[in-house]
């Protein structure tokens, strides 16, 4: 049988532009399936952003015009092969020669565009995908133009919709968007409180909706979860299936990872030296026997930053220290600083995005902080057990599926757990996995090395996406 062709189609992709989660998964899934089985390949904008280093090497396939109200606009179409996969990067100046990847007054028009562009590129590229695959709300109209305009161009062609976070769904007012969607009618898939909401469009059109973890994919059918779509998740039950995302293990590998200070597999000796060194870079004093907690977050409220600035001092009373990177809500930023302001000696607040601090923060931390109001996925937590740092994460979404509480009687656990959404019950099992690390050394040895033999990588995903892909394209 020939290889099933498979089309990406995603508003970011790692190395290209990433802002987050979702440019980490389009740069790893595609590699991740067998290629003697699938010819994966990926479509998404020619941000101005992208760097020189791959756009240099891009060839120029052809340009076109595509309808967007009554507008005729430029889409210039380019391919590049990099590691393997094919890219394609849909060309347009004024929609995507900006300083960022989204925020702005025209990211409806923006993104309407971006998905007529996939179906519209198709015929030009001399691939006709078996299965288009389409991300988040940027790329949810994919589905639904294929299923509404373009069904007779593609009558072979299935589709799958990945919700990376239901909360960003795409709700715009109809009349502000009628005229770029060139509908004449108010499509009854899309309508959300006489708005149009994006994201319901494709729950309801596409062949297969996907989240990123099995509890995900059961939290979103309850009101608490599913952010005003709780109820399309419910209808479409028998269509939306939990697959748990990967990390790229190749990038994520203190053995060869470029930014660690030492470079280790297991040795509890190298990895201390690398705290040994965050230490000295932070300003912090060189302790190697107290313990260090980090957390590499966006600063905003789903990341549970209120719980931990609830008993920050409660933390730091302890013998321990604090690290924290990210950026994000002011106010999170400002008393965080604050904080660390008051215990230099035992927490930093790196109020910034740097890709090379995080990875040296994985390495030295004894303990990784994810205290999330709610996490589809999570892929910090994965990404601290390859650096062998035990997670300390709230039971929900790809954290729960992820990371299993320790039981020192049978050695079996790769973390810590708590499951109400609340300061004080965190503190609880912080404290639970202080008092291992300072009183059972053996204890914690077991746990340490558990984690470093928990892989999340992308092997297993790509093949449970494989089966479905082989379901709604009739190949089981």
């Amino acid at each position: 049988m020939d290889k099933l062709k498979v089309l990406f189609a995603a508003s970011e992709c790692y190395p290209f532009a990433k802002s987050g989660g979702l440019g980490d998964v389009i740069g790893a899934l595609p590699q991740a399936f067998p290629k003697d089985e699938v010819d994966a390949r990926v479509i998404l904008p020619k941000y101005d952003s992208i760097p020189w280093e791959y756009v240099k090497d891009f060839e120029y396939l052809t340009n076109f015009w595509i309808k967007v109200g009554d507008q005729n606009q430029y889409c210039g179409l380019f391919k590049y092969d990099f590691d393997g996969i094919t890219y394609y990067f849909v060309d347009n100046e004024h929609y995507f020669k900006r300083p960022s990847l989204y925020g702005f007054y025209d990211d409806a028009e923006r993104f309407i565009f971006f998905s007529r562009a996939v179906l519209e590129s198709i015929p030009y590229i001399d691939f006709y995908p078996d299965i288009l695959h389409a991300n988040d709300w940027q790329t949810s109209l994919v589905p639904f133009f294929l299923k509404e305009q373009y069904a007779w161009h593609y009558t072979n062609t299935r589709t799958c919709y990945t919700i990376h976070n239901i909360k960003y769904q795409g709700l715009y007012g109809f009349d502000d968007v009628r005229h770029i969607l060139n509908l004449d009618y108010f499509p009854a898939q899309m309508e959300y409180y006489n708005k149009v909401n994006f994201m319901k469009a494709a729950m309801y059109t596409a062949d297969l909706v996907t989240t990123v973890s099995p509890t995900y994919a059961e939290e979103i059918k309850d009101p608490y979860y599913g952010e005003g779509l709780d109820g399309v998740a419910r209808d479409i039950d028998w269509k939306l299936h939990g697959i748990l995302n990967g990390i790229d293990e190749s990038v994520y590998n203190p053995q060869t990872d470029k930014a660690l200070y030492v470079n280790y597999t297991r040795s509890i000796k190298k990895k201390a030296e690398n705290k040994k060194r965050l230490q000295e870079e932070l300003g912090l004093p060189v302790k190697p026997d107290v313990p260090l907690i980090s957390m590499i977050t966006r600063l905003v409220d789903q990341k549970g930053v209120d719980l931990l600035l609830g008993v920050i001092h409660d933390i730091l009373h302890m013998d321990v220290q604090l690290v924290v990177l990210g950026t994000g809500d002011s106010e999170y930023e400002r008393r965080l600083s604050e904080v660390a302001a008051q215990y230099p000696d035992k927490m930093k607040a790196l109020i910034e995005f740097n890709e090379a601090l995080s990875h040296k923060i994985y390495a030295a931390s004894d303990m990784f902080l994810v205290p999330s109001k709610f996490e589809p996925c999570g892929l910090t937590q994965m990404i601290a057990l390859r650096y062998g740092t035990i997670p300390i994460v709230r039971e929900t979404g790809g954290l729960k599926d992820s990371i299993h509480y320790f039981n020192p009687e049978t050695g079996e656990g790769n973390g810590f757990t708590f499951k109400t959404y609340n300061a004080h019950d965190m503190l609880y099992t912080i404290q639970k996995a202080v008092n291992l690390y300072y009183d059972h050394k053996d204890e914690w040895r077991q746990l340490v090395n558990n984690a470093f033999e928990s892989h999340y990588n992308w092997r297993s995903s790509a093949q449970t996406y494989l089966y479905w892909y082989k379901k709604i394209t009739g190949r089981l």
